[in-house]
């Protein structure tokens, strides 16, 4: 019997994905200012679930807002704040992604953290933004699991530096591909002729399909035809490229392309959401006066050419990828709810498959 060695992440397997390079961190937070932080929610033998946070910078969300973008592959799932990302093209609250019945508790936590912000006093209208998708395979999702204070404890958590992945947050309980899914994060580092700019993903990975990894068909080489179609994604998309939301938008749409390279369904029930921001100082959107004259640099309608945003969009296209391989490969087996267990990817089998194709660096 073949002994699994620690879970790690798909490029210490020996592979090299794409021909953009990462960032120091493979992950969103190589995104100056980004943070993340989880809240991992287990109890007994049947609740597996959990919150993820992802803030766009340190400072008021709501008076310091950052321009978004939001594109949906297939609307199947619970996405609140959608509507007013669409027509105004920004974010006030930080991302947050949970279960699919915990979306309402969450939202009402955020509005409560945003409305206690100093600065905030008068505020009479937040639009809390949080996604979601089905973790009931491994967790009791019908037990609501998640309270307020998980929702506050992961916001709190929110960090710069390494992501955590796997098992963590709000992918505790979910699935991809027959496998146990997860948290994954990656990043992309454009090359100086390009604009230096840096695109970082963070995927909750809960979906089915036929496994790809890298161009390895992995999922058919170990016997998972892809017969769990169903199932949802959540991928935030952060960039310093000084982008308009209407290029926001059209980055997340390229997240698409990189959920399809892992060979995702994207089924009827499918939820696969992309949402995108840009943290760059010269579009964030200020909310004040007194923000506004202690602004960096001058409020700024300029933003990256059409001509130019080609290579953000392959940044955004490979990031995803490999945050949803990693996604897979950090996460542990887990028996949950039921007794049901589902088991993590091999890892020793998918080093084997790389190392037979020839596609690790410089393979």
């Amino acid at each position: 019997m073949e002994i699994e060695r620690a879970r790690r992440r798909f490029r210490e397997l020996g592979a090299a994905p794409g021909v953009l390079p990462p960032g120091p961190l493979n992950a969103i937070t190589d995104v100056a200012g980004v943070l993340v932080g989880h809240a991992t929610v287990i109890e007994g033998d049947a609740v597996r679930t959990g919150v993820t946070a992802v803030l766009a910078h340190d400072g008021n969300p709501y008076r310091e807002r950052v321009p978004a973008g939001l594109f949906v592959g297939n609307g199947f799932g619970k996405l609140i704040g959608a509507t007013q990302v669409q027509e105004l093209g920004e974010l006030e609250t930080p991302v947050l992604l949970t279960n699919t019945l915990a979306v309402a508790r969450a939202a009402d936590a955020l509005i409560d953290w945003t409305l206690a912000l100093p600065g905030n006093e008068d505020v009479r209208s937040v639009n809390a933004f949080v996604g979601e998708t089905n973790d009931g395979r491994l967790n009791d999702i019908r037990a609501r699991g998640v309270d307020a204070e998980h929702v506050l404890a992961a916001l709190a958590a929110a960090r710069s530096g390494p992501v955590a992945g796997g098992n963590v947050g709000a992918g505790t309980g979910t699935v991809a591909f027959g496998f146990k899914g997860g948290i994954g994060s990656a990043s992309r580092v454009l090359r100086a002729p390009q604009g230096g700019w840096t695109v970082g993903a963070l995927v909750q990975a809960n979906f089915g399909g036929v496994l790809r990894m890298d161009g390895l068909d992995v999922g058919r080489t170990l016997g998972r035809s892809g017969t769990d179609a169903d199932g949802s994604i959540m991928i935030v998309l952060a960039t310093d490229a000084p982008l308009s939301d209407r290029n926001l938008r059209r980055l997340a749409a390229r997240a698409m392309a990189g959920l399809a390279r892992t060979g995702a369904a994207m089924s009827h029930g499918s939820g696969d959401y992309a949402v995108a921001f840009s943290t760059a100082p010269e579009v964030r959107r200020l909310m004040s006066p007194a923000l506004r004259r202690r602004a960096p640099v001058p409020r700024s309608t300029l933003d990256v050419a059409n001509d130019d945003v080609s290579p953000l969009f392959l940044a955004a296209i490979e990031a995803t990828e490999e945050a949803i391989l990693d996604a897979l490969c950090l996460a542990e087996s887990m028996r949950g709810y039921g007794g049901r267990e589902v088991e993590a990817l091999p890892l020793d089998a998918v080093r084997r498959m790389i190392g037979e194709a020839g596609r690790g660096a410089g393979g």
